[in-house]
């Protein structure tokens, strides 16, 4: 198959699936088993792309992030004490990620884990929504250290290759007492530091190993990543505002055993 075209379908895949609670990686790999897209060098480019679709939240949210640097006024989500939860948030899978990378790498990107990373997830998805709904954490002004630790142990399961990083926050956020839309909020902001941690290590390891033609091909992937994240995350915002998450898990539990018969 074209390069080109490679690159635009995973940057496509990237894009669309980062910020739902669907595992951008699982559906990353059925694309590339599918494409013949495989081994060490696909993997660095999946990673990398990343970048695009981190981009579009820190777009789209600019002002938070801003604020970060520039606090306002009467904004507790701001300045150290913003940085200070997001870091929080960002330490526990970053610790684990480097303690476990190796071991990730060579036991759980098999058929049988990811798919059942898939089952897993799903399972989580309709159990969290079935548990009585309470007034709980509404605004991220309101997000404590303890609620911010707590979503980054959660954070922790998205080490699981096809669990989904944004379906462990946001669930965690909802255990942990926030609303959905707060939880799925969070998620995007909390997913730029980590995405840009992972990002930045893949490319200090790997990226000499992508020549000229493959940089060209990179920034196809990014940029079609970035457009279609925008959309998702647009989309996704205004789904959340009729519909609970039960969808996402139903179609998981159907992807589950299609990931199984296509690693396999």
């Amino acid at each position: 198959m074209n390069a080109y075209l490679v690159a635009s379908i995973q940057g496509l895949v990237e894009g669309l699936t980062e910020f739902l609670p669907i595992s951008s990686t699982g559906h990353l790999i059925i694309a590339g088993h599918l494409m013949g897209f495989t081994g060490e060098k696909a993997a660095a480019f999946e990673v990398m792309i990343q970048l695009g679709a981190i981009l579009a939240v820190a777009v789209l949210y600019w002002p938070r992030f801003w604020g970060l640097v520039v606090p306002p006024a009467h904004t507790r989500f701001s300045g150290l004490h913003g940085i200070w939860l997001l870091l929080l948030t960002t330490m526990p899978a970053s610790f684990v990620g480097l303690a476990t990378h190796h071991y990730i790498k060579e036991h759980l990107f098999g058929p049988q884990t990811v798919a059942l990373a898939f089952a897993v997830g799903a399972v989580m998805i309709l159990v969290v929504e079935a548990l009585p709904h309470r007034n709980g954490t509404k605004t991220l002004d309101e997000i404590t250290p303890g609620l911010a630790l707590g979503v980054g142990l959660f954070q922790c399961l998205a080490l699981w290759p096809g669990f989904s990083r944004s379906g462990a926050t946001i669930m965690g956020a909802m255990i942990l007492g926030a609303d959905r839309k707060l939880a799925t909020q969070y998620s995007f902001l909390a997913a730029v530091p980590i995405m840009v941690a992972a990002t930045a290590y893949e490319a200090y390891k790997d990226l000499g190993q992508f020549g000229g033609e493959d940089l060209k091909l990179l920034a196809l992937g990014f940029v079609i990543s970035f457009a279609a994240a925008w959309v998702a995350v647009k989309g996704f915002i205004l789904l959340l505002q009729r519909y609970t998450l039960r969808p996402f898990a139903y179609y998981r539990l159907a992807m589950a055993p299609l990931v199984y018969l296509l690693m396999s």
